[in-house]
């Protein structure tokens, strides 16, 4: 299968691009510099975009049966500026603008379109345990989530089967939020965040991929999924599974006031509670490998094949 994947750079896509290859599948990937089109030396094929000025190279998407949209600036990169909010929602909004309309306008448009969302969507819920029929929250990153997928709307228009992987917390150590908290955890430096009661939804990155393949692979399915563990852990669980695996002590908790001292609003994330299921994977029979917070953190920890 000829596979077009955006944020193909970041840990999610340069995972699941390294698994399509495994499989012998072909993988475009959308770039914005052009040094980097056309045949690339791991073998994928490098097709020009700009989405801050919804620009693409049209032709390169010929022939692409499915597209995985995970483009978008890292939530948690730098402290949350009026100027930075911005670009975190423009990232995502005119990414998908810009690929729904070129794949919906497509003489021959691709069977899937997979796009990238977040638990987020529902805003912060405390200990209540949402699904995918939970209502959208209104805090900023909710509203940033219910504008991401509504722009997508053009290529379920066109008839093209959407599935919006509404992601929570993707657990490795080469990356992502794991990438700043193992380092920490292994010198015995770690601890709960906040309260530490706080529900994360978790998922390993394994899990993440497998899952991203699942709503390539199955053509029933189409709306929103969660991309989270089955069994949502509290900041303080999680702590406690880190500290389990490496053998490690975790003295060292982190008050919601020196959070939001260093992190700005972007606290109010971290000491906020998602306690999300995927109750529409499950239902379409997705199996987890990953499950609980032992295993995960333990997954996080393995070298990916290809890495």
């Amino acid at each position: 299968m000829r596979i077009a994947v955006t944020g193909s750079t970041g840990l999610i896509g340069s995972a699941l691009v390294r698994s399509l290859l495994a499989d012998g599948h072909e993988v475009v990937r959308l770039v914005r510099h052009r040094t980097r089109a056309g045949r690339q030396p791991d073998g994928t094929v490098g097709v020009g975009w700009n989405p801050h000025r919804m620009q693409i190279d049209r032709a390169g998407l010929d022939g692409v049966e499915a597209v995985v949209n995970l483009a978008g600036a890292g939530v948690g990169d730098h402290r949350w500026t009026d100027s930075y909010r911005q670009e975190v929602r423009d990232s995502r909004v005119l990414g998908t603008e810009t690929i729904a309309a070129a794949i919906a306008e497509a003489k021959e448009p691709p069977r899937v379109l997979v796009n990238a969302s977040a638990v987020g969507y529902y805003g912060q819920t405390g200990d209540r345990i949402i699904d995918e029929d939970a209502p959208a929250g209104d805090d900023f990153l909710a509203r940033v989530c219910v504008e991401w997928e509504a722009a997508a709307r053009p290529a379920e228009d066109a008839g093209i089967r959407v599935a919006y992987a509404r992601t929570g917390l993707v657990l490795s150590a080469k990356g992502g939020a794991g990438g700043r908290l193992f380092p920490l955890f292994r010198l015995g430096l770690g601890g709960r965040l906040g309260s530490g009661e706080q529900y994360w939804a978790v998922i390993s990155l394994a899990d993440e991929v497998a899952a991203l393949r699942f709503l390539i692979d199955r053509p029933e399915l189409s709306g929103p999924f969660n991309l989270t563990g089955p069994e949502p852990v509290t900041n303080r669980e999680l702590t406690e599974a880190m500290g389990r695996v490496l053998r490690r002590p975790t003295p060292f908790p982190v008050p919601e006031p020196v959070l939001r001292l260093a992190l700005g609003e972007m606290a109010v994330e971290v000491c906020g509670s998602h306690r999300v299921l995927p109750r529409r994977l499950l239902d379409a029979g997705f199996r987890f490998r990953h499950p609980d917070a032992d295993s995960a953190v333990r997954a996080a920890l393995e070298r990916q094949p290809g890495a």
